[in-house]
């Protein structure tokens, strides 16, 4: 009788420590991939590219493949982490020239893809092995950009 007596007590124990959350199991979320900046920027530099081209439809032989490296680049990122990167934050400012100064809007993207270069270069940089060919790959592909927007 003591022993029933002691695991109903015990059990009813449990019962009330439950419900205070203590046995839930419901952890925190993860903490943030220290490189969904690099995705988030990605997408960004897509968007900005995508801007400029809806702009000037004639630079659509330039633009496109490198709208699109940023797409793919984005997506590969998420792929390590396991989550969608959020879209971008705002409207495209740094590619897209609204008065159509070509000039103007390709020095933007260049410069646009310059900082892109260098923030991929020092993840890289400091990057686990697993990471640094996609890194690395990145900053190249940025650094080409930046060569083919001259």
């Amino acid at each position: 009788m003591l022993r029933v007596s002691a695991l109903l007590t015990l059990g009813g124990a449990t019962g009330v420590l439950t419900g205070c959350d203590l046995f839930d199991g419901d952890e925190p979320d993860p903490a943030p991939d220290p490189l969904e900046p690099l995705a988030a920027e990605a997408r960004e530099l897509a968007a900005q590219h995508r801007a400029a081209l809806a702009a000037d439809p004639g630079l659509a032989g330039m633009l496109t493949p490198i709208a699109e490296a940023h797409e793919a680049h984005a997506a590969e990122l998420a792929k390590l982490f396991g989550r969608p990167v959020s879209a971008s934050s705002g409207s495209p400012s740094a590619g897209a020239s609204a008065g159509g100064d070509r000039a103007a809007t390709l020095t933007g993207l260049r410069q646009a893809e310059q900082r892109g270069r260098e923030s991929a270069a020092k993840l890289c940089a400091g990057a686990p092995a697993e990471r640094a060919a996609l890194l690395g790959s990145i900053a190249a592909a940025r650094a080409t950009h930046v060569e083919a927007l001259k």
